[in-house]
């Protein structure tokens, strides 16, 4: 199952948005970064976007797929998804919180939004009786909170919903001596930093920066390492919202060491820029 959806999921054909966005990788251009060689300054952007993409949404989408995946295996019957439209609604608050840049936040809600109308239209169960389902109604209530201005309905927390409703794999780890050992592969996770990552050698060949053989070149050799280390790097880091509220976290120094956090000042800075550029082919 998971193989399957993984090649849904990663069509380029699917509608949600991310085409008109670059991530700042056009206004990193406009101001002189991306110097030749092209393909190593390229790398760089690459390197340190998914090193901060990794940071703040990866936390997020492993607590949105946890909210999530039970519910899809749950029989069709009403159940109360109070507690779990508050809890993704608060991830998104967090998230928001994070990104400083109006232009991310702008394509993240804009991307987000059109990943549940793709589950809506496309991926929820079909059903003589609308709403039975319970991730298809949690679906419906968020995409209405969004509506009425409640949430934002950014990126990560979307990307979560869809890949628990879809059932795709978190990674689960067993602790050993001195790291974690993965037992189940985090495709969820792993399929998000890949799809950042093929955005942006796309935006770069739509610049003309690169060709689309290298870009394959770069995806298929350089990118790769890097978006495994983020993953081993990342995969375990959570946003604490879900965190039991019966367990003492005080004593513990976990809380400030293992959460969200923007790792790329600059990028931020220039991607706060981009509407100022006198002429511009995407909307980030």
């Amino acid at each position: 199952m998971d193989e399957y959806v993984l090649l849904l999921l990663a069509d380029s054909n699917l509608p949600t948005g991310s085409f008109v966005a670059s991530s700042g990788l056009e206004s990193y251009n406009t101001h002189g970064f991306l110097a030749p060689p092209h393909s190593t300054a390229l790398l760089g952007f690459i390197h340190d976007s998914l090193h901060s993409y990794a940071h703040t949404a990866l936390p997020v989408v492993s607590d949105a797929h946890r909210i999530v995946a039970p519910l899809s295996t749950t029989p069709a019957e009403p159940i109360n998804l109070r507690d779990p439209l508050a809890a993704l609604m608060s991830l998104d608050a967090c998230y928001e919180s994070i990104m400083l840049s109006h232009i991310a936040r702008r394509a993240s809600t804009a991307q987000g939004v059109a990943l549940l109308t793709l589950y809506s239209k496309a991926f929820a169960p079909p059903s003589s009786f609308p709403n039975t389902h319970p991730v298809a109604f949690l679906v419906d209530q968020l995409k209405l909170a969004i509506r009425r201005g409640d949430t934002h309905g950014h990126l990560p927390i979307c990307w979560g919903v869809l890949t628990g409703a879809l059932q795709l794999s978190l990674g689960v780890y067993l602790a050993s001596s001195d790291h974690l050992l993965p037992i189940c592969p985090d495709r969820a996770q792993h399929l998000a930093l890949f799809l950042h990552a093929r955005s942006l050698l796309s935006a770069a060949v739509r610049m003309n920066t690169i060709g689309p053989y290298l870009a394959q070149q770069l995806l298929l050799r350089d990118v790769r390492p890097i978006v495994e280390a983020f993953i081993a790097q990342c995969g375990t880091i959570t946003t604490a919202i879900l965190t039991d509220s019966s367990r003492n976290r005080e004593d513990t120094d976990e809380l400030p060491l293992n959460g969200p956090a923007n790792t790329w000042p600059l990028g931020e800075i220039l991607a706060m820029r981009h509407d100022l550029q006198h002429s511009r082919m995407f909307n980030s």
